[in-house]
């Protein structure tokens, strides 16, 4: 964590992707345009409307620091590599959940250091949820760790589990709603006892972090904005954010795509499940 995240940016910077997040709301609550993008993504009013609303809190409170926002126009790696420090942003993580209005949509905003995303915040708008979690250098040392907060109740300190022994407790392994579910299944096949549930957007990682989750494969196409304010609350809270094929934790700019590799989330690494994972890539 750098310096310039004081208790009081940290707040306002929580604020303001609620309130962001509000935005959201009043438009899920609704009828509202879909449009597609270049990619075939969806694209609604709603995402801008976050986009619009977090990058002016950003710039407000760290104008020195470049964003790289999902919604923003394209920005070359020539550019982005020089950047030592950079906001991160998906305004709206699970579109496609908030045009099935399930709920299962977050905001997310990320602080990258070199790399690696050293702070970051979750928000579900319709679960009134909160995720955080930051690294503890610099100005908050004291502070490391990750918290939820349900609501306007206290936050409550988090941490992802210790893997059970799966002959008493069966392990909780979340799948994405939307994509992936052939190698998501033959990922749980090579496991031992476990349940599984599917949901949508960073959600997931959230589980893995608050430890109500053991582990999230992810065999299927994300980007860097995805996952980058969840990977800073997992890794805070203990866990792991992982490459799939060589287990090493995933970077953000380290090349011109912005896309992920196939990863998997952890509160603990177990070669049992590592062999399962083995098993699926090759499927």
């Amino acid at each position: 964590m750098t310096d310039f995240i004081t208790n009081d940016t940290r707040k306002r910077l929580i604020d303001g992707i609620h309130k962001a997040g509000e935005a959201v709301l009043a438009i899920y609550r609704r009828d509202f345009d879909v449009e597609t993008k270049s990619d075939d993504s969806p694209l609604t009013e709603a995402d801008m409307a976050s986009h619009h609303a977090l990058v002016a809190v950003l710039e407000e409170l760290t104008p020195q620091v470049p964003i790289l926002s999902e919604e923003s126009g394209e920005i070359s790696f020539d550019t982005r590599k020089t950047w030592g420090r950079y906001w991160l942003i998906d305004p709206l993580d699970g579109t496609k959940e908030f045009i099935k209005r399930n709920g299962e949509f977050t905001l997310n905003v990320a602080l990258i250091e070199n790399g690696v995303p050293v702070f970051g915040i979750v928000h579900a708008p319709v679960l009134d949820k909160t995720w955080w979690g930051q690294q503890g250098l610099g100005a908050c040392q004291q502070e490391k760790g990750a918290w939820k907060q349900q609501g306007s109740e206290p936050a409550q300190a988090i941490t992802a589990r210790t893997l059970p022994n799966p002959e008493h407790a069966p392990w909780k392994v979340v799948g994405s709603r939307s994509h992936g579910a052939v190698a998501f299944d033959a990922f749980c096949k090579g496991l031992p006892r476990h349940e599984c549930v599917t949901m949508g957007s960073s959600l997931k990682l959230c589980l893995v972090a608050e430890g109500s989750a053991d582990l999230y494969p992810r065999l299927a196409p994300t980007s860097e904005w995805d996952t980058a304010a969840a990977q800073a609350v997992v890794t805070a809270a203990g866990g792991d954010v992982l490459n799939a094929h060589t287990l090493e934790p995933l970077r953000c700019n380290q090349q011109e795509s912005v896309l992920n590799p196939f990863f998997i989330v952890c509160g603990q690494r177990d070669t049992r499940w590592i062999e399962a994972l083995s098993t699926a890539l090759r499927a």
